[in-house]
């Protein structure tokens, strides 16, 4: 007889395949301190910035330039102005804002460009104001409206028109200074100067001297109505016209003096 022997079936056991560790970001743990470090060194850079550009400087800034001449601006007030403090550092520590300021402290300056040239200058362009009118005896006005000072024998206003008005209101009054005469001119009469109150009153000066008080609103109804009555006027003998005044609705006053 014969034995066979039937080898037994082996069991296979199947296991998951384990994931292998991802590696340690370190820079997760390092990013917030890189980025401290870095809010810190860009503090030290801004506190410090200032005296590390002036170490670098040898020697203060000690000549300017003008771009073009100057009307009103001479070289003793752009020295004046310079020498005033803060005193000038050097090419690199010279923050352009102090020195356009200092210039804009003069009445007169309407702007300034200022540049700084290696080692040790200044390249200054001055623009000035340029009057265009007398304002109340002791200023100027500019064609923007702008009320500045010039010093004194630096002008001749002689020709300009004579403005009087609130500083805040000089570009209103310039503007009815040329209407004004524009409409005087149609009339063959010519303008000497114009005044505004503070409550907006507008009292004008013709050449022969004779003032015409016209209130406030319109004046161009009133100084037609100024024409009209004009030749009726009687001047007493010895006397001359002083004003008129056309406040009224209808009508006017007038006022003599002694010729």
């Amino acid at each position: 007889m014969v034995a066979v022997f039937r080898k037994k079936p082996t069991s296979v056991i199947r296991t998951k395949a384990s994931k292998p560790k991802a590696p340690i970001n370190w820079l997760n743990f390092f990013k917030p301190a890189l980025v401290f470090v870095g809010l810190i060194l860009a503090y030290i850079v801004y506190a410090n910035w200032t005296t590390w550009l002036q170490a670098l400087d040898k020697t203060p800034i000690r000549s300017y330039a003008l771009t073009h001449k100057t009307q009103f601006t001479t070289n003793n007030d752009i020295r004046e102005i310079l020498s005033k403090e803060p005193i000038l550092k050097g090419y690199f520590g010279q923050d352009i804002q102090e020195v356009k300021d200092k210039f804009l402290s003069l009445s007169w300056i309407k702007d300034v460009v200022v540049r700084k040239v290696y080692p040790d200058k200044l390249s200054l362009t001055l623009l000035e104001h340029r009057p265009v009118a007398l304002w109340n005896n002791s200023e100027y006005l500019s064609e923007q409206g702008v009320v500045f000072s010039l010093p004194s024998g630096r002008f001749n206003p002689t020709g300009l028109p004579v403005l009087y008005g609130p500083d805040s209101e000089g570009k209103v009054v310039l503007d009815a200074w040329n209407k004004i005469k524009n409409d005087l001119k149609a009339r063959n009469l010519a303008l000497s100067s114009i005044s505004m109150d503070n409550r907006g009153s507008w009292t004008i000066r013709l050449d022969n001297g004779v003032e015409l008080r016209l209130g406030r609103g319109d004046w161009l109804p009133k100084i037609d109505r100024f024409v009209t009555i004009f030749p009726e006027i009687e001047i007493p003998e010895g006397k001359r016209l002083s004003y008129v005044d056309l406040r009224y609705e209808h009508g006017a006053s007038v006022g003599f003096s002694n010729q």
